[in-house]
């Protein structure tokens, strides 16, 4: 029997990939005034992208509401919209695929990002203990206590993923992931331990999951269900979340989603140092009967690793992420086995070129050595 392998083809939603070699949605917080994509940009994404590959761009907000951090970029504003089609333009240009990363915060921000400088919102008035807020002074200050969303308010939210979804496509992505892991507020809704509500949105599982499936049903209203993909942390802790039944929570989630047939979901195992340091098994081994299609898998691959998690049949794609930032040409790289660059964590966030674009692909690496 032939089994699959990381450079075979794949078939994603409405598209063929040439390759499994995905690059994770990346936070590099250098957007433009008016969280405009810079001019960088587009130079950053276009060496990463390649003929047949997949990227899915950084988190990108919905709503001025929904960030947390400083330069992130919108999809809210037009001239967001025209920031991110240089963007499509540099990776359609090398022959890649791009989708958009939708994503609100909820209570991952502080006042000092909000519009008029109210409270952030979330499904309950909790506040994160376990970590800082950054100002947009770049200043670590304490997590405020954020406002709970009354009823009425959450269509709102919905609708602002939907036009969110409208400006991806205006922007010329090839489609959209909803950000649905790392605490963010469609997290925050699933989790027991940060959605004490007691409306139609809180308690059961079910209840839990409507907002999700919910802002789902709405993305795919303007994309249909094969330009869709949900990203999911079962066993994330990060920023202060966490649920009582993870494998009762989650195997609903993914019937569920698995009924709208969305192209895709993207699972981040848990791993040391990345918000999840706890003792829980691999989300993937207990999920994978109530998610048949295609699966993305993220958390500190190797090429040996992500080989073996291909050819094994517990995903279909592996997302890489620091090995993308110091290696633009990286699915060149893991194909022929040739050395990575190392990454400089001090450059991850905020800044320019340096860290950015200056990483050299393998002829240029080569020929300095």
């Amino acid at each position: 029997m032939h089994r699959p392998s990381l450079f075979s083809s794949l078939h994603l939603g409405r598209y063929e990939l040439a390759h499994r070699v995905v690059m994770a949605p990346l936070t590099r917080m250098r957007a433009d005034a008016g969280n405009v994509p810079n001019a960088l940009a587009p130079e950053y994404y276009g060496q990463r992208a390649s003929s047949g590959g997949l990227i899915i761009a950084e988190a990108t907000q919905v709503t001025p509401h929904g960030q947390g951090y400083p330069s992130t970029p919108g999809i809210h504003s037009d001239e967001q919209v025209r920031g991110w089609k240089k963007v499509t333009d540099a990776v359609h240009a090398k022959g890649g695929l791009i989708f958009l990363q939708l994503w609100h915060v909820g209570r991952a921000s502080h006042a000092s990002f909000q519009p008029n400088g109210v409270l952030p919102v979330a499904p309950s008035a909790i506040a994160i203990t376990d970590q800082m807020s950054l100002t947009p002074e770049w200043t670590q200050v304490p997590y405020e206590t954020p406002r709970a969303l009354e009823l009425d308010e959450i269509p709102e939210i919905v609708e602002n993923y939907r036009q969110a979804a409208r400006n991806a496509m205006a922007a010329g992505f090839d489609g959209v992931e909803l950000h649905g892991a790392n605490g963010y507020l469609l997290e925050q809704f699933l989790h027991d331990r940060s959605n004490k509500r007691t409306d139609i949105y809180g308690g059961s599982i079910e209840n839990r999951a409507r907002l999700l499936l919910d802002v789902t049903k709405a993305v795919v209203e303007i994309w249909g269900s094969d330009r869709v993909g949900v990203r999911l942390s079962p066993f994330g802790t990060y920023n202060d979340v966490g649920d009582s039944d993870p494998i009762g929570l989650y195997s609903h989630v993914l019937s569920r989603l698995n009924e709208l047939d969305i192209a895709y979901v993207s699972l981040i195992e848990a791993r040391p140092g990345a918000g999840m340091e706890i003792d829980a098994p691999q989300a993937v081994d207990q999920l994978r009967p109530f998610w048949p299609k295609t699966l993305i898998l993220a958390g500190g691959f190797t090429r040996q690793s992500a080989e073996e998690t291909i050819r094994s049949g517990r995903a279909d794609a592996v997302a890489f992420g620091r090995q993308f930032i110091a290696n633009p040409d990286l699915p060149l790289r893991l194909k022929l086995g040739a050395p990575l660059n190392s990454h400089d964590r001090s450059t991850f966030y905020g800044g320019g070129a340096a860290g950015y674009v200056d990483y050299p692909e393998l002829e240029a690496a080569h020929a300095a050595e």
